[in-house]
C-alpha cells in the first residue's frame, strides 16, 4: 500500500542522496528518488532486492512506494538533490522507500558498533543469510547493516525469545546495487557481497551454515518476481522492460550456481571462512 510524505527529517549519506521522512502513516522511511544521482534503476533494485529478501525470510526493512505531491515538495524546500553546485528539484511522484526501525528521535541506530558487541548481536547468522542472497543477486555494494537496541521478540522469528529481553538486532540494509546497480549485470568476483568485518563468518564450517536460505534460493518461485513487478510503478521501468526481463532472467538461471558462488568467498583475500575444511 503506497504512503504520502508528510514530512522532512533529515538527508541521508550516500551517492543516492536518500532523505528520511515521515509518511502519512506514522512510520519513517528513507526514501530514495527517481531522479537520483545514480540512476531510476536504484529503485527497481530496491523494490525487487526487497520482495526476494522477504521470500527468503532475511532481516531487512520493509519497504513502501512513498508518493511526493507538488505541495508537499513545495512545503518542504530542503527535499532536493545537489548536482555539484547545482540544487536539483526532487520530481513528484512514486519513490522508493526503505522503512527506518522506529521513531529516529527515539531510537538510536548504529552503522558500526565495536567488536565485543558485534559478537552480542542476537540475529547474527543473518550475516550468512544475506551473503547468500548477495552472491546470488550479485550486489557490487559492500555489505550493509545497522544495528539498534529492541525488544527481540518483536525481530527475531524464533520461539523462546524471553518476553522482555532487550538486545541489540541488525537489519541489512541498501540494496540499490544488487545486479550490478544501474548496469543490470552480475559481476564474477569472489568478494561481491562479503561484510568487511570477517568475524561474522566464524563459525562458517561448510555449505551447511548457510541453510536454509541455500534451499530457499533454489527453490525461488518465479511468482516472487513477477508480483514484484506488477506492484512496481510503471514510470521506473519504461523503456526497460524487455532489459529487465532478461536480467531477471538471468537471476533465475543463477540459482543452479548458488552452492559454486559461495564456495568461490573462500578464494577471497584472507579467506573469510578459515574454520571451512576441504
Amino acid at each position: 500500500m503506497p504512503v504520502n510524505a508528510r514530512r522532512f527529517i533529515r538527508k541521508m549519506r550516500g551517492g543516492a542522496q536518500a532523505h528520511l521522512l515521515e509518511a502519512d502513516d506514522g512510520n519513517f522511511y528513507i526514501v530514495k528518488f527517481q531522479n537520483n544521482p545514480q540512476h531510476r534503476r536504484i529503485l527497481v533494485n530496491e523494490w525487487i532486492a526487497s520482495a526476494i529478501l522477504t521470500h527468503l525470510q532475511i532481516a531487512a526493512p520493509d519497504s513502501r512506494i512513498v508518493r511526493l505531491t507538488p505541495d508537499f515538495l513545495a512545503s518542504h524546500p530542503d527535499v532536493h538533490l545537489q548536482m555539484g553546485n547545482h540544487r536539483l528539484a526532487v520530481e513528484p511522484g512514486w519513490h522508493f522507500g526503505s522503512r527506518h526501525p522506529g521513531d529516529p528521535e527515539l531510537l538510536a541506530i548504529y552503522d558500526f558498533i565495536p567488536d565485543a558487541l558485534l559478537g552480542q548481536v542476537a540475529n547474527a547468522d543473518q550475516f550468512r543469510a544475506v551473503l547468500v542472497f548477495d552472491r546470488w543477486a550479485g550486489n557490487a555494494d559492500g555489505r550493509q547493516s545497522v544495528f539498534f537496541r529492541a525488544q527481540l521478540k518483536d525481530w527475531l522469528a524464533r520461539p523462546g525469545v524471553p518476553h522482555r529481553k532487550q538486545g541489540f538486532v541488525t537489519l541489512m540494509i541498501d540494496h540499490g546495487f544488487v545486479f550490478n546497480g544501474p548496469h543490470w549485470s552480475f559481476l564474477e568476483s569472489a568478494l561481491t557481497g562479503l561484510y568487511p568485518r570477517r568475524q561474522v563468518y566464524q563459525s562458517v564450517r561448510s555449505l551447511d551454515d548457510f541453510e536454509p536460505w541455500l534451499s530457499r534460493v533454489a527453490a525461488f518461485p518465479d511468482e516472487v518476481l513477477d508480483k514484484a513487478l506488477r506492484s512496481m510503478p510503471p514510470e521506473w521501468i519504461a523503456g526497460e522492460e524487455d532489459e529487465l526481463e532478461r536480467m531477471l532472467e538471468k537471476l533465475l538461471r543463477r540459482k543452479a550456481r548458488i552452492a559454486d558462488l559461495l564456495q568461490d568467498c573462500r578464494n577471497a583475500p584472507g579467506n573469510p571462512f578459515p574454520r571451512w575444511l576441504p
